[in-house]
């Protein structure tokens, strides 16, 4: 099997961009490869494609890697522009970075569609390099990427409010290949070894957000798990030729409300119904139009549920007993009858929304293991 190769997410060229800028403003320095630490732990060495003055600034560009991930914004350049201001270190977008439009995402209407991690990861870059120069005073960059209108074409951003570009992303810094052939191998092989190491059981996690709730809810080590990515379905058909007796599925509800649709490619190029599966559920519990109106309006399934729950306490609560009985359903259906299936459903904001039944008795096994 072809071993696939690991890219980088537009955070990360934003953070290598700024941080170059910064060295050429207070340094003096021109670098043609720039050294990055990224959340994962992974040092990522960029080669920046130009680094320049531009009057009283300097810009720096570094051009997006996907790796095998088919990502459309694989070979973009995203640039940095960084100058001196009086005091704070302010970040922006510029030509070509969407700008939030509606409630719900990480940034407030009206800012770049700038996410948390890079904004931090472009922030300590800043600070790396003023503590260097011995700087005191403020800094402003500027994030751009001039392909970037016409490549968000190509995205759901506009659907989900980010207009005029794309959005700077990425949770690890690293894009971890997406290849579908290459990736679902790679599942195959990550479960084999699981299987082999365990006595029967095994955890099932879509990405980094599981992962993390693994290890800060359950004291689960991350490497106990397999990633699976948006292959459930094709996942679970693979484990039920292995010799398993038990397994937990853990889940953001922005992937598993897709499953309680009986969705088992939760890409969203195949699929994107969330809104439409919370606003039924809400309606069979007891919602009014109005009410089902504003779900299907939201952009995540996060936003729909807080709005349900602080509308109604009792029909939110029925509305996640509805999902929760469809979830299972559609698991267990596709698991059969000879595993026993365990779920976990969880939000950022609302903890854990769903638990089956036997989650306390899968993790008694398997700490006991």
């Amino acid at each position: 099997m072809k071993k696939h190769e690991w890219g980088y997410t537009t955070g990360s060229c934003a953070a290598a961009a700024a941080k170059c800028a910064v060295t050429l403003l207070l340094l003096g320095k021109k670098l043609y490869s720039v050294s990055l630490q990224t959340p994962k732990g992974i040092v990522l060495q960029l080669n920046t494609q130009c680094c320049h003055w531009q009057g009283q600034k300097t810009v720096c560009g570094i051009q997006k890697y996907s790796g095998d991930d088919p990502d459309v914004t694989n070979g973009i350049m995203i640039y940095a522009i960084a100058e001196k201001i009086e005091k704070g270190i302010i970040i922006d977008g510029g030509e070509g970075i969407g700008r939030v439009t509606k409630k719900g995402l990480q940034q407030s209407i009206g800012e770049p569609a700038i996410n948390a991690v890079p904004r931090n990861m472009i922030l300590q870059c800043v600070k790396e390099i003023c503590i260097l120069a011995h700087y005191h005073k403020g800094i402003a960059i500027t994030i751009f990427a001039p392909e970037g209108a016409e490549i968000a074409k190509k995205t759901y951003n506009e659907k989900l409010g980010i207009v005029g570009g794309i959005s700077i992303l990425g949770t690890s810094g690293i894009v971890e290949p997406m290849s579908e052939k290459a990736l679902l191998e790679s599942i195959k092989v990550e479960c084999n070894v699981k299987v082999a190491n365990s006595n029967g059981n095994i955890i099932l996690t879509f990405g980094n957000y599981g992962n993390d709730f693994l290890k800060k809810h359950y004291d689960i080590d991350i490497e106990q798990a397999v990633k699976m990515s948006n292959f459930i379905g094709d996942t679970i058909d693979y484990i039920k030729t292995l010799p398993i007796q038990s397994v937990l599925i853990v889940g953001h509800i922005g992937k598993m409300i897709k499953i309680a649709g009986g969705i088992m490619q939760t890409h969203s190029k195949y699929a994107d119904c969330r809104m439409e599966i919370i606003g039924v559920h809400a309606a069979v519990a007891g919602a009014d139009s109005k009410t089902v109106k504003s779900i299907m309006e939201c952009i995540t399934a996060e936003q729909a549920l807080l709005l349900l729950k602080n509308h109604n306490q009792q029909i939110f609560q029925n509305t996640i007993q509805s999902i929760k009985e469809k979830l299972i359903y559609h698991i267990r259906h596709r698991m059969g009858e000879y595993i026993n299936c365990c779920v976990v459903v969880f939000s950022e904001k609302l903890g854990v929304l769903i638990q089956s039944e036997n989650v306390e008795w899968f993790l008694e096994q398997y700490h006991n293991k």
